[in-house]
């Protein structure tokens, strides 16, 4: 067995120097978001062009399909990005099981891959080389932390949502509902996909308002259901009387916090992941060690903190 390994260990070692140095020579690298539609996504935009500024030689792109519900689009444009030869590639895979065979060809062409944002599923484990997220299990539980703080523990909530299936929207809706089950006896509607529409979980969250009376809290997973969410109970009267919580930081929702139609906001480190996602990968390509996951953090942003310094550092 031993004679056996040794070889293996050595043919894995000679392939992540061959990833390295066939990725260190300067050339482009591709910044592949979910979707450009959206004040998050341009957020990770701007942090990974900070970074490129400082990388002798590389040119960045950034591309996402029109939504994030355009999954076949996003393994189109890695798969465009592997056959131009990019020298790298940042990835917010859509889906967990559809980006893995593109994140393949990428191995297979020797391109290193840094995730962001959201995993890929087990099987495409060993053709990435980092990721870059918020802890989304543990966001998700704060947020339903901050709804039981004001709710209580007895009555019903919804749950708005954005995409089913997708690996942050796992993690998120998941800690979200286990930490109400573990700590109360509220019940549930839900959940409901927006597809990351705004106008469509405006529709949805009039509908759960209107057909839930006795709603007491609202949690809104993403930006634009959020937003939507955020809408809805402005436009059904219903700001001050259910409690909401939403997720991400732009202007729409700190508006929305500033004038109490959302109790908190979880807002991620947009910027830092498209930052940090392209510094990780310039460590790659230069044959440095990375870590195999980075938590970029997530900061509860409600009106006692709103304009503190640990929330601007991250609203954008």
């Amino acid at each position: 067995m031993k004679k056996t390994l040794a070889p293996l260990r050595s043919l894995v070692g000679l392939a992540i120097v061959g990833l390295a140095s066939a990725a260190a020579q300067a050339g482009e690298i591709a910044v592949i978001v979910k979707t450009t539609n959206s004040t998050f996504w341009q957020n990770v935009n701007k942090g990974a062009d900070a970074a490129i500024k400082s990388l002798k030689g590389h040119t960045m792109t950034f591309s996402g399909p029109a939504s994030e519900s355009a999954i076949a689009d996003q393994v189109g444009m890695v798969e465009n990005a592997v056959n131009r030869k990019v020298a790298g590639i940042v990835l917010a895979p859509s889906d967990p099981d559809a980006l893995v065979p593109a994140i393949k060809k990428a191995w297979e062409a020797r391109i290193p891959v840094v995730l962001i944002d959201s995993m890929v599923s087990d099987a495409g484990k060993p053709y990435y080389q980092s990721f870059l997220a918020t802890d989304n299990r543990l966001a998700g539980e704060l947020c339903a932390k901050q709804l039981i703080a004001k709710v209580g523990t007895t009555g019903k909530i919804a749950v708005m949502s954005y995409v089913a299936g997708a690996g942050s929207e796992i993690g998120r809706v998941g800690g979200f509902r286990d930490y109400i089950a573990r700590h109360s006896k509220l019940q549930i509607v839900g959940p409901f996909y927006s597809q990351s529409q705004m106008a469509t979980a405006l529709n949805q969250t009039t509908d759960v308002l209107a057909s839930n009376p006795d709603l007491k809290g609202l949690f809104g997973a993403n930006e634009p259901t959020a937003v939507g969410m955020g809408r809805a109970l402005v436009q059904s009267g219903k700001t001050g009387k259910v409690v909401a919580v939403g997720f991400d930081g732009n202007e729409d929702l700190q508006k929305f916090v500033k004038d109490g139609t959302l109790e908190a906001i979880a807002v991620q480190g947009s910027y830092q992941m498209g930052e940090l996602g392209v510094k990780t990968l310039a460590d790659v390509m230069a044959g440095r060690k990375v870590a195999k996951f980075v938590d970029t953090g997530v900061v509860m942003v409600g009106k006692g903190n709103i304009d503190k310094p640990e929330a601007k550092n991250v609203l954008y």
